[in-house]
């Protein structure tokens, strides 16, 4: 399999591949959902939430920060989590932008 060219595409669709590559797994969609519901979680809440490691936790953890949709702030021992609200509202515009292509194109498959 061939590398990708990212030069040959667009910074905004080479931004919105990597935004969508942290939010493509289960288990970070999990993660998402709960900081959206509870504002801020300490790391350590994840593993009574999900059934996966701590280790796996970490990993996934690190991948929505390392995108910035998440950020962290040591507290002592532990690390609480939140969404990063301004690149939140970031990815959120991407990802309408990209759907509402849809609504702007013509109907060019009849019978759908």
């Amino acid at each position: 399999m061939g590398l990708t060219k990212t030069e040959a595409y667009t910074a905004e669709q080479n931004q919105l591949a990597d935004l969508l590559k942290a939010l493509a797994h289960p288990a970070r969609i999990a993660i998402v959902q709960q900081l959206l519901q509870k504002q801020c979680c300490v790391g350590k809440e994840f593993s009574a939430e999900l059934p996966l490691s701590q280790p796996t936790i970490s990993r996934h953890l690190r991948e929505l920060k390392d995108a910035g949709i998440i950020s962290g702030t040591i507290e002592g021992t532990s690390v609480s989590y939140c969404i990063a609200g301004e690149r939140w509202r970031e990815v959120q515009g991407l990802v309408h932008e990209l759907f509402e292509g849809y609504w702007r194109s013509t109907d060019c498959c009849p019978g759908e």
